[in-house]
């Protein structure tokens, strides 16, 4: 534990610190958020990330639901090479799957690369996530009580909307959560799927950090800390307090 949060500490304590070079303590100061708050560059960089995180959570969650309610309701021939090749996405390396969608964006389909190519890419990879966390879920829906709305005059998708999506819920919110994270901070697969005008933030932090070690990085290291820390406790809280 101290090994993997020794560093973090370190990291959001030097980015109050006034030296420029950040190797050695000299002072307090909050310039460098002050200065993060004003990059333009960082800042467009966040907002692009944000539009490529929200567009393909939204798909992810729509793909994963449905498909793994297709893949528990019915049977279709070749349904299990189907859900084998849908979990491939999750273990395939990033370098190998970044190429093979470049080369088909652009050789096949000659599709620009921007935000429509990046945002293709990481629902190819996240929706398997949400795929999996609901697929589970089913495991333990109860037919019977399908069965029992339908037979108080209830029509498939009103049993579908007011009994499984409501027993479903957590297993999506998780895996929109899964979703947006691992967008929100894919590297490798928007190297080669991005274009001049879609640069998303991680691509940005490890341009800067390449020519050199910049206090903003820290701070905004520590911005986004915070902010885990944040949503992870008040998830905790909440939980504990529908326990009780």
């Amino acid at each position: 534990m101290a090994f993997l949060y020794i560093p973090i500490v370190l990291l959001m304590v030097f980015s109050f610190n006034s030296s420029r070079l950040n190797l050695s303590w000299e002072g307090f100061s909050t310039k460098w958020y002050e200065a993060l708050l004003t990059n333009k560059v960082l800042l467009a960089a966040f907002q692009n990330s944000l539009v490529v995180a929200s567009a393909t959570t939204v798909l992810s969650t729509l793909l994963g639901t449905l498909g793994a309610w297709m893949l528990y309701r019915y049977r279709f021939p070749f349904q299990r090479a189907l859900a084998l090749l849908i979990f491939i996405p999750m273990v395939m390396p990033e370098v190998l799957m970044g190429v093979s969608l470049l080369v088909l964006f652009v050789q096949f389909l000659n599709i620009p690369l921007g935000f429509t190519t990046m945002i293709i890419a990481h629902t190819t990879f996240c929706f398997p996530f949400v795929l999996v966390a609901v697929q589970a879920r089913l495991q333990g829906l109860d037919p019977s009580q399908e069965e029992a709305a339908m037979d108080l005059g209830a029509t498939p998708f009103q049993s579908f909307w007011k009994i499984t999506l409501p027993f479903l819920m957590p297993a999506i919110v998780s895996g929109a959560l899964m979703s947006f994270t691992l967008s929100l901070d894919e590297y490798i697969v928007s190297v080669f799927t991005t274009g001049s005008q879609s640069q998303t933030l991680p691509l940005k932090v490890y341009g800067m950090a390449k020519v050199g070690l910049n206090p903003q990085l820290n701070a905004l290291s520590s911005i986004f800390i915070a902010a885990t820390f944040a949503v992870a406790l008040a998830g905790h809280f909440i939980g504990k307090k529908k326990n009780l």
